[in-house]
């Protein structure tokens, strides 16, 4: 009985790809029976013309149909070639590759890192995780990989690295420590809801300020650190245990063999001046990068601001606005700095002869690419069909409906708000779209309640970061299964959708508890979110 217990759990044991493809054709099939049950949904939408609402009407797209079926076959490769995780990835695995196979990431961890205390790393890529929302995604596809690196470099268990760095942008991407690409995307549908209420905010006698949030995001981004790092040290460390096995002394001692110490010595001392002086170069080569990368930030220098849309007349929206270069290429510019300073340490330390070599070892690192590449084609028809049916948004309209029939007022109306969104954001994981459906209801009843749309827009923030690691649905999700497979030691039993999110649910538990803390705990207090703006009015 035992025996065929064992051989009926196995079979749940699904490898990522044949859950995705389940999850495919079980979206399909919910669209076409939530069709026939004529599922449908209506939100208030914001004339921009007029300023006034107008309700919308959204129905279920059914996919379990000729048309349907006709959609997702015509789009697969459509799907596949603009889902954002494939490109952004791809640029960044070329200059982190390159500058792992010049052997720069390890003897720079290994001179600097290794010296420093495991929570203290862990700490501070968490932390540069967390705020990296200041620039859209950026944070999944450099910073997973950096991970796995750093820990694997420091003899720990890369996955917790993964875990890590996956958690601390997911769960806290709400939180930064400067005005970014979040406040350029939302002001404008906060301003809007707002004026609902307050008619002074679109006559422009008053505004909401970039920085409206500043003080309140900075303060999150830590406490969120602090936390998380407990969090992995404490909890998810000690469930993944040691990933390298000890060595056994059987097997060493056969293997001993005379050696010239002097020789072993000398050997070491050249390897070391070989190292030092790549890693000069690699710092000589950063300090250029990095000395043109900021003077392309600064307008109006000859030849500077090429990064920046200067149609824009706000600093900030020259940076993070729709057609923003610095935004838009910040990954391939990442890129390019890993890619320089590789190239630069191996030419000083001498590990690579030609290019040949250099590329060639850099396509050993990039060996388990196929594999990413192949699970994000099957997310990436997943993501999409999903969207396709409306369903996120349909659940998205439903929780806008929630709030606004409830007569809640003060922090029962907060823990309401954050409950709808944290739930809603496990279907519709983009804060924009969702922004644009809740925005109308969500701003006002809080605005009634005494609290000023500033502070509803962090709770905004708050309830979009509390669930975004929690679902598949998440465009960037794939890339930390991905990544967790490729360290993973156990080749035929493969780390499963379920485990991933197993791994990381203490994570987005007490991030959730936090996240609630923080949010009630300033309401309480009263203590200013941004220079003159408190919660409530």
């Amino acid at each position: 009985m035992r025996e065929k217990k064992k051989l009926k759990l196995k079979k749940f044991n699904l490898h990522p790809i044949t859950s995705i493809i389940i999850m495919i054709f079980l979206t399909v099939i919910i669209s076409g029976i939530f069709s026939w049950l004529e599922v449908q949904a209506t939100y208030s939408r914001i004339n921009p013309a007029t300023n006034q609402l107008e309700n919308v009407l959204i129905t279920v797209e059914n996919l379990f149909s000729y048309d349907g079926l006709k959609f997702i076959i015509s789009n697969a490769a459509r799907n596949f070639i603009s889902f954002t995780p494939l490109s952004t990835l791809l640029i960044a695995l070329i200059g982190v590759s390159v500058a792992q196979a010049t052997g720069f990431f390890d003897t720079l961890i290994k001179r600097h890192f290794v010296k420093l205390n495991n929570q203290f790393i862990t700490f501070m890529l968490i932390f540069v995780a967390t705020i990296s929302s200041i620039i859209n995604d950026v944070g999944y596809v450099i910073l997973i990989p950096l991970g796995a690196i750093i820990f694997l470099a420091n003899n720990r268990n890369p996955l917790a690295g993964i875990i890590a760095a996956f958690s601390g942008v997911a769960f806290g991407y709400g939180a930064t420590i400067f005005v970014g690409s979040m406040e350029v995307n939302l002001i404008p549908i906060t301003s809007q809801a707002a004026s609902l209420i307050d008619t002074t905010l679109m006559e422009g006698v008053s505004h909401i300020s970039l920085t409206s949030n500043l003080f309140i995001i900075i303060a999150t981004s830590l406490i969120l650190s602090i936390v998380g790092t407990l969090v992995i040290e404490k909890i998810i460390v000690p469930k993944l245990g040691r990933y390298k096995e000890k060595t056994d002394l059987s097997e060493t001692t056969t293997n001993l063999q005379v050696v010239d110490i002097e020789e072993e010595e000398q050997k070491k001392l050249e390897t070391e001046l070989r190292e030092k002086k790549g890693l000069r170069n690699a710092l000589i080569a950063g300090i250029i990068i990095l000395f043109i990368f900021i003077y392309s930030l600064i307008p109006g220098l000859p030849f500077s601001g090429i990064l920046l849309d200067m149609e824009q007349k706000a600093y900030v929206d020259q940076l993070f606005g729709t057609n923003a270069y610095f935004q838009d290429g910040f990954t391939y510019l990442v890129s390019i700095f890993f890619l320089v300073t590789g190239i630069a340490y191996g030419k000083g330390a001498k590990t690579f002869k030609n290019d040949k070599e250099l590329f060639n070892k850099t396509g050993e690192v990039m060996k388990d690419i196929g594999s990413i590449v192949v699970m994000i084609f099957f997310a990436s028809q997943l993501v999409a069909i999903f969207r396709q049916t409306n369903i996120g948004n349909i659940i998205t309209a439903w929780g806008a409906n929630i709030i606004s029939n409830l007569s809640f007022t003060g922090i029962p109306l907060i823990l309401l708000v954050l409950v709808v969104i944290a739930v809603v954001n496990l279907f519709a994981t983009t804060p924009v779209l969702k922004w644009n459906i809740l925005a109308p209801v969500v701003v006002p009843c809080l605005m009634q309640s005494n609290i000023t749309p500033q502070f509803a827009q962090f709770i905004l923030r708050a309830g979009d970061s509390m669930t975004k690691g929690l679902t598949p649905l998440l465009a960037y999700f794939i890339i930390y299964v991905a990544y967790l497979n490729i360290y993973n030691k156990k080749r035929d039993t493969p780390i499963t959708i379920k485990q991933s999110i197993a791994w990381i649910a203490p994570y987005g538990g007490i991030m959730c508890i936090t996240w609630i803390l923080i949010i009630v705990g300033w309401y309480l207090i009263g203590l200013p979110i941004g220079p003159g703006v408190f919660p409530t009015a």
